[in-house]
């Protein structure tokens, strides 16, 4: 079997447009969530989001390719190219250089925006398309995004995008695992991103009532595991990471965060929406993954949850923790940067998986914000606001989608596996 190592990371993410940034933010615990500006959003039942100050002139992009790209592609480009810059790879062979990005929701922000425009606010049944965009079909195909970094890189290997709801991020780097240990490539630049602050997505989320009604005190609005959270905030980001198979790392000298090591996924098979609370798949996936390993629960030496923040996820999630490690489940730290960063849907799971090759890297464990007074039912070490310096040799990371998608990736220390 091949071995797939961690090169290089890129990261924007509220509160942090870069991977520097984005590392102490959620070390210190210190929520990036503010009432909605992309938008007026009075009248909406959730009208606080976490949102990043992005400026596409600070990662080189010209008004010309700021034009072409919607917002989430936009991402994808600043985090592919601080990934590479910290990879320092330059590969010889494009052939064996491919792309693996995931995306919930694709160009949700660039189809509303011209919708509006070619339809004039919805008054016109047929809209006039003389009036929209010359680049509406980029935004209409989600496939853009890795047609975009593909070009960008002269990456001439696999390209797919991956749209498994919330999961897409952590399916998007199991896809690319999967690419490098088959031999269909060498190097993948893989990740997620999401720009779905807008109107009809935060609409979408009011109408299952699974975002906050917490408008009041934005900061304190994401509350994962608390017994007074009251559903999750939307946020926005991407993540980019190198994966490259281990031995030509090694040729090349380069640095190397972790390798992954594991990864799984399934689907409950159960509701669009809803969750077993038994989290019986999340866990056959999560006790997979630790199979492909090769490791035993009591190896995990941190877990980045899912922890979105409802009730129904929180629960399903403790139980999958404790049915795929017994015991040891309560022994491991866990916590969840959503309550810092926000629920970025599609991107989250890439992200979460930065923060932990950061961890691996840095020895430190970021904290669960907000959690003041844990829900009973939620009794596992989500450690509550203040970071913990530990070695950490293997790394967890588990992601729930709408739809019913259930995964699970591991990452280990180089040579630790």
């Amino acid at each position: 079997m091949r071995r797939v190592a961690v090169t290089g990371i890129g990261v924007v993410a509220p509160g942090g447009p870069s991977r520097e940034e984005f590392w102490q933010r959620i070390v210190d615990g210190k929520p990036a969530i503010r009432r909605i500006s992309a938008f007026e959003p009075s009248g909406y039942r959730s009208q606080i989001a976490a949102e990043i100050d992005f400026d596409p002139a600070r990662y080189g992009l010209t008004p010309r390719e700021t034009r072409r790209m919607d917002r989430f592609v936009q991402f994808a480009v600043a985090c592919a190219d601080e990934a590479l810059a910290d990879s320092g790879i330059e590969p010889a062979d494009r052939d064996r250089v491919g792309v693996s990005l995931g995306s919930a929701v694709g160009a949700t922000i660039t189809l509303e925006d011209e919708y509006v425009v070619a339809s004039d606010h919805g008054r016109d049944w047929v809209v006039d398309h003389r009036h929209a965009m010359p680049f509406l079909y980029q935004a209409l195909v989600p496939s853009s995004a890795a047609a975009e970094l593909s070009v960008r890189y002269g990456a001439r290997g696999p390209a797919a995008v991956v749209s498994t709801g919330c999961t897409s991020g952590i399916d998007a780097l199991g896809h690319a695992l999967q690419l490098i240990q088959d031999g269909e490539a060498d190097v993948m630049i893989a990740g997620a991103a999401d720009a779905p602050i807008s109107p009809i997505t935060v609409a979408c989320f009011d109408a299952i009532r699974a975002t906050t009604p917490s408008n009041d005190d934005p900061e304190q609005a994401s509350r994962p595991f608390d017994n007074d959270r009251r559903g999750f905030v939307l946020g926005e980001g991407a993540a980019v990471l190198v994966l490259e198979e281990l031995e030509h790392a090694r040729a090349r000298g380069a640095d190397i965060y972790c390798e992954v090591s594991g990864y799984a996924a399934r689907a409950n098979g159960f509701h669009m929406t809803g969750l077993r609370p038994d989290g019986f798949e999340l866990g056959v996936a999560i006790a997979d993954a630790l199979d492909q390993a090769t490791l035993n629960p009591d190896d995990i030496g941190y877990i980045s949850a899912h922890g979105s923040g409802t009730k129904q996820n929180d629960r399903h999630e403790t139980a999958a923790y404790k049915r795929a490690l017994g015991d040891a489940a309560r022994d491991v730290p866990i916590s969840s940067i959503k309550s810092v960063v926000g629920h970025s849907l599609g991107a989250i799971g890439s992200i979460e998986m930065a923060a932990c090759a950061l961890v691996i890297d840095r020895g430190v464990i970021p904290p669960t914000a907000n959690l003041h007074t844990p829900d009973p039912e939620c009794d596992l070490d989500y450690t509550p606001l203040v970071a913990r310096e530990a070695r950490v040799d293997h790394v967890l990371s588990a992601g729930s989608g709408f739809g019913g998608f259930q995964s699970a990736l591991v990452f280990s220390r180089a040579g630790a596996s």
